[in-house]
C-alpha cells in the first residue's frame, strides 16, 4: 500500500497485521489490529514518527521511500520503545545516519538494547521541550507509564496534531484508517483501554491534563483508527473510565473491603465471617464477602478495582492455593494497585502453605500486606474464631489509615 495523506505534509507510513488474533499473549484481536508510524515533510528536512514490527519492515520503508530520500530525514520521534514499534528503528537508523533521536530520558537505558549501537545520536526531551523544523513545531509532552516508564507524546503544534502513543489506540484493523470512514471500533477502543490503560489510571489522568492545554483537532494513536472526527469524544471517555472507581463507583468516603474466599469443608468460609464481623466492627468501612467459586472473571475485576482492601481465604489442596484463588489474583496484572491493602488465611489440614503463597504474591503485586497470613488448623475453635475477628478488625484498621510497620 502506498502512504496515506493524513494532514498536509503528514503522512501514514505505518502497516497492517490483519491476521493476528493475540497480542501480547492478554489480548483478542479478532479484527487484525496496526502498527501506525508517521512521516511530516518540511522545507527543512523530515520527521518521522515511530517504526513498526520488524517483520514489516520492507513495506514500511518502501513507504518512506516513496516520500524522502534517507538524507531528508532530520529527527527520528520515538514515543514508545516496545518491539511492535521499535521493530525497524535499528535498519532506519542505518539508513538515515544523519537522523537525530528524540526520546525520552527513561528511553536512554534501553535505547542500546533495541538499536544495537554503542554510538547512537540522541537527544532527551520531556515536557516543555520542542523543536522547529520547516516553520513546524513539535512540542514534547511527558507521559510515563502509558504503558510503558519512558513513554512519550508529542504534538505538532500549526496543525494540531497529538502523536500519542499507545493511548487511545485500538487493535482495530481497517484499511480506510480515520475514525469516520471505519467500522464500529468502541469495543475494540474500550477493551484496549481495559487491557493496557486501566492498570495505569492515575498516569492516564496526568496525561490528559497535558492534553487540555493544547489545542488538538486530530489524534495520531500507535494502532487502531486516526481519530479526526471528534477527538474530545474519545478524551473524555478515557477521563470517565480513569475517574472511575469500578463498575458500581464505590461507597462514597468509605473504605471498601472485599473479603474472598474458597472452602472446601466450611471451615475457611467461618474464618471469613469471623474476618468480617471483625472489619465491621471499625467505623467507615463497608466490608463484603464473596465465596470466590461462585464469581466470574468480570465481576472479580470490577469487584477487586473498588476495593481499598482485599483479603482471600483459602485452603491449601495439594500444597497450594487452588486455581481460583490465583485467577483473582492474575485479574490485578489489569487494574492500578496503587494505595490498596491486602492479606491472605485460610484452613488447612496438613501443611497450610497457601496462605504465605498468597500473601507473597500480594506483596510482588506492589500491594501494601501489613499483617501476617493466618492459619487455622482444620475446624476453627471459638479462641481461634476470635482471632479472626481481631485480625479482620485490625485489617479494617489499617485500610482505615492506622500506621504499622510492614516488612519488605
Amino acid at each position: 500500500m502506498k502512504p496515506i495523506l493524513v494532514k498536509k505534509d503528514l503522512y501514514f507510513v505505518g502497516v497492517f497485521d490483519p491476521d493476528i488474533r493475540t497480542f501480547d499473549i492478554i489480548m483478542k484481536t479478532a479484527n487484525g489490529s496496526s502498527y501506525n508510524a508517521y512521516l511530516l515533510k518540511t522545507d527543512d528536512g523530515v520527521v518521522i514518527f515511530d517504526g513498526v514490527k520488524e517483520e514489516f519492515g520492507d513495506e514500511y520503508f518502501a513507504k518512506i521511500e516513496s516520500l524522502c530520500s534517507y538524507d531528508e530525514i532530520k529527527y527520528i520521534i520515538v514515543h514508545h520503545l516496545e518491539p511492535d514499534h521499535s521493530g525497524t528503528l535499528p535498519e532506519l537508523t542505518k539508513r538515515a545516519k544523519n537522523a537525530k533521536l528524540m526520546m525520552s530520558p527513561q528511553a536512554n537505558m534501553m535505547i542500546k538494547a533495541v538499536v544495537h549501537a554503542s554510538e547512537i545520536y540522541f537527544e532527551t526531551v520531556w515536557s516543555g521541550k520542542s523543536i522547529q523544523i520547516g516553520g513546524k513545531t513539535i512540542k514534547f509532552l511527558s507521559t510515563p507509564y502509558l504503558h510503558w516508564p519512558e513513554t512519550i507524546s508529542s504534538v505538532l503544534v500549526e496543525d494540531k496534531v497529538l502523536f500519542s502513543g499507545d493511548v487511545f489506540g485500538s487493535h482495530y484493523y481497517d484499511k480506510k484508517i480515520f475514525d469516520d470512514v471505519v467500522g464500529d471500533f468502541d469495543y475494540a477502543f474500550k477493551y484496549y483501554y481495559d487491557h493496557i490503560m486501566r492498570p495505569f489510571k492515575r498516569h492516564v489522568l496526568n496525561a490528559l491534563k497535558l492534553y487540555a492545554d493544547e489545542n488538538i483537532e486530530l489524534i495520531a494513536p500507535l494502532h487502531g483508527p486516526i481519530i479526526r472526527q471528534n477527538p474530545l469524544k474519545y478524551i473524555n471517555l478515557y477521563k470517565s473510565w480513569s475517574e472511575q472507581k469500578g463498575i458500581f463507583g464505590g461507597k462514597g468516603d468509605k473504605k471498601t473491603i472485599s473479603i474472598f474466599y474458597l472452602t472446601s469443608y466450611k471451615n475457611t468460609k467461618d474464618m471469613a465471617e469471623s474476618i468480617e464481623l471483625g472489619c465491621e466492627s471499625e467505623p467507615n468501612v463497608v466490608v463484603n464477602v464473596y465465596d470466590l467459586a461462585s464469581l466470574e472473571e468480570n465481576n472479580v475485576l470490577n469487584l477487586l478495582e473498588e476495593s481499598d482492601g482485599i483479603l482471600i481465604g483459602t485452603p491449601t489442596i495439594n500444597g497450594d492455593a487452588p486455581k481460583p484463588a490465583w485467577d483473582a489474583l492474575s485479574c490485578m496484572m489489569l487494574l492500578e494497585k496503587t494505595g490498596k491493602t491486602g492479606g491472605a488465611f485460610g484452613s488447612y489440614g496438613w501443611s497450610g502453605e497457601a496462605p504465605n503463597m498468597i500473601n507473597d504474591r500480594m506483596k510482588a503485586l506492589k500491594f501494601r500486606v501489613p499483617l501476617e497470613p493466618l492459619k487455622i488448623k482444620l475446624i476453627p475453635t471459638q479462641d481461634e474464631l476470635d482471632k479472626a475477628y481481631e485480625f479482620g478488625k485490625e485489617f479494617a484498621q489499617i485500610v482505615n489509615g492506622k500506621m504499622v510497620e510492614m516488612d519488605m
